[in-house]
């Protein structure tokens, strides 16, 4: 069976009704021992991560280019640890988003057999603190276009930074042909950005050539201030408000349900007014175009720019949450001083 893809549409990721933060929690800590339990020795060594603290600042440092990363290779995995690294992987996404995370290596064998015969997927986990214990545990799976970022304490999960590429943005031969991995993200934003008219659109669209990425790039911490002001929500029509919700939540849906619902529900707390949206590039299906959301407390990025708008990015970033950085904190001072 091929690294990351066997397990990634059943399971534990699948967001059900009454699911708690906790319920995720005890999945990941599960499925974490199951993989250590098949691993020799030295595959164990490879996957866990040197510093001790999950706040060192060389476990933010990531990417979503193409290279090696620190980490255990799944493509040097048996089949048998293979599908525990995807059943890992499961844990930490939604139904929906589990589906997402699978697309992604399927376009990116996509890609790799275009230019020749294709080869193992290449993706590294790893795993960080101890999943056994009751300190603060993670792990996070890294590779071309695909960044999967998780932190657990008592208190809670974080799952961002959150990155999904494809490339091709649409699959122009074989069984998938016209598959648009992110053609919701897309779309959703187009139908926005469309509905503008006026001094409205002039406010959303910051420029008429869109940068060539998202503009956080592989930043260790987020900063909404790297993104354009753009057209804030208390200037929407009710329907236009309605799209731009729809687009946050398909993002913040990639998340386990009981994550996505805590995470929305602190938008909408802090007050929807001043989430905001900005697209830069052309309007029409096929231009190269970026667009962005922007809140207090998250921040989100799309770009369709490279090879002439067939390459699209798409992020999801937390001020606060990133790499749990706001649980770390919590656990840190309360237990630690």
């Amino acid at each position: 069976m091929s690294p990351v893809a066997g397990t990634l549409a059943v399971g534990g990721g699948r967001s059900v009704g009454g699911i708690t933060s906790k319920d995720v929690a005890s999945g990941m800590r599960e499925a974490a021992r199951a993989l250590l339990a098949v691993l020799e020795p030295e595959q164990e060594r490879v996957l866990r991560a040197v510093p001790d603290r999950l706040d060192a600042p060389e476990l933010r440092e990531w990417t979503y280019l193409p290279g090696p990363r620190p980490g255990l290779r799944t493509e040097e995995l048996d089949d048998r640890q293979r599908e525990l690294v995807d059943a890992l992987l499961v844990t930490a996404h939604s139904a929906a988003g589990a589906e997402l995370v699978r697309g992604a290596i399927e376009v990116e064998r996509h890609r790799r057999a275009r230019s020749g015969p294709l080869g193992p997927d290449r993706y590294w986990v790893r795993l960080l603190g101890d999943p056994e214990g009751d300190e603060p545990w993670g792990w996070r799976l890294n590779g071309h276009h695909l960044a999967v970022h998780v932190l657990v304490t008592a208190a809670g999960v974080r799952v961002t930074p959150h990155f999904v590429g494809a490339e091709p943005a649409r699959i122009g031969s074989g069984p998938r042909a016209g598959h648009r991995l992110l053609g919701p993200e897309e779309d959703l934003a187009r139908r926005l950005v469309t509905s503008l008219d006026g001094t409205a659109r002039a406010s959303a669209v910051f420029a008429a050539v869109p940068p060539d990425d998202i503009l956080t790039r592989a930043d260790p911490f987020a900063d909404p201030g790297l993104l354009p002001d753009g057209l804030t929500y208390d200037r929407l029509s009710p329907g236009q408000q309605h799209l731009l919700e729809r687009l946050v939540r398909r993002y913040l849906d990639r998340a386990p349900a009981a994550y996505a619902r805590e995470c929305w529900s602190d938008a909408v707390a802090r007050g929807l007014s001043s989430v905001s949206f900005a697209w830069a590039g052309g309007l029409a299906p096929g231009d190269r175009h970026y667009y962005c959301v922007r809140a207090p407390d998250f921040l989100i990025e799309y770009d369709n720019t490279q090879d002439d708008g067939n390459h699209a990015h798409s992020v999801w970033r937390h001020v606060r949450h990133d790499w749990g950085a706001d649980l770390l904190r919590g656990h840190y001072t309360e237990q630690h001083g």
